[in-house]
Order: structure tokens, then C-alpha cells, then sequence
């Protein structure tokens, strides 16, 4: 997938779902797919949980987190 899909399928709204990141807009939030699937729900099952999710959905969902954990950065701090 693109990289500039993901932007097309993730968006933020402060006005939907207090603007956590959501799938194109809908009522279902990046959280609730990676929770889903940690939890062992099937790709297959979700879709037929959410109809108007496309598989791409969740791919954009799973590269959206990636991006954010790779970004991430650990400082040691020193204590005195």
C-alpha cells in the first residue's frame, strides 16, 4: 500500500470520536481494529462485523500504528 493511501483511509476529527484516529471518517476508531485483532479477532471476522470496512481499512490501520511506534524514541535518563 502507499504510503499516501493511508492518509486517504486514516483521518482525525475532533468532532468524531474526540478526534482519536478513525477509519475515512466512520465511527470506528485504529484502536478498535488493533484491539481486535491483539484479541485474536480474524481479518475476515471484522469484516463481516463492519461491512463498510475494505481490507485496506485495516492494513491502513496496522501501518498507521507501525509508523507511530517507529517513530518513537527511548532516552535513557540519569539519575543524580
Amino acid at each position: 500500500m502507499e504510503q499516501v493511501n493511508i492518509m486517504d483511509r486514516i483521518t482525525v476529527n475532533s468532532d468524531v470520536m474526540v478526534g482519536k484516529p478513525t477509519i475515512r471518517g466512520m465511527r470506528i476508531t485504529v484502536e478498535q481494529l488493533l484491539k481486535a485483532l491483539a484479541n485474536g479477532v480474524t481479518t475476515d471476522e471484522i469484516l463481516d462485523d463492519y461491512p463498510e470496512l475494505e481490507k485496506e481499512d485495516i492494513r491502513a490501520a496496522l501501518l498507521y500504528a507501525s509508523q507511530l511506534v517507529d517513530e518513537e524514541r527511548v532516552y535513557t535518563v540519569g539519575s543524580n
